[in-house]
């Protein structure tokens, strides 16, 4: 009995090392000095409007990506906020999650199915930061989503060009500090 509890920690314990180097190993990766203070600022508008978003999973964060039908003129503010609220009538837009992102994008144009009034713009079930995405509304130029997250982390924001034209605007949140 004692020979084969031996034998059983012999072949365990290299497999325990491993996997708790494994896991700081990834943590190292994973590190980021984005900070958590306000991104961007309301300078100027997207030349068309925001049609759109789609979210995603990566290793380290999980993302948020605007889609807009124009090129980016900044017009931008990404920030942690108590709480978000409806531009023009102020009413609260609930958030899951411990921390709130603020996202505000200023457009030349309004689309009328974006992002509408809408609790759940994207499913984010199974997301490791992501809580959930909710519409604010559209008000003089600003677009406004409220961004629910597991606790105020690190993100960064920044652009890209669009594939046939316009602009895409990337918020990543990360997944430890």
């Amino acid at each position: 009995m004692r020979r084969l509890l031996v034998g059983l920690l012999a072949i365990c314990m290299p497999a325990v090392l491993i996997g708790a180097l494994g896991a700081s190993a990834s943590a190292a990766e994973c590190s980021t000095n984005w900070g958590s203070l306000q991104k961007g600022s309301l300078d100027g508008y997207v030349e068309g409007s925001y049609e759109s978003l789609r979210t995603g999973r990566q290793t380290c964060y999980d993302r948020l990506v605007l889609e807009a039908t124009g090129p980016p003129n900044g017009g931008y503010r990404v920030e942690y906020v108590d709480q978000v609220y409806r531009p023009g009538s102020g009413f609260l837009v609930p958030l899951r999650g411990a921390g709130k992102l603020q996202i505000i994008v200023e457009s030349t144009a309004f689309a009328p199915s974006f992002p509408g009034v809408s609790s759940e713009l994207a499913n984010v079930s199974g997301y490791t930061t992501f809580r959930q995405v909710a519409a604010a509304g559209w008000f003089e130029g600003q677009t406004i989503i409220g961004l629910g997250v597991r606790a105020r982390l690190p993100f960064r924001v920044f652009t890209l060009p669009r594939d046939g034209g316009g602009s895409r605007l990337v918020i990543d949140v990360a997944h430890v500090w």
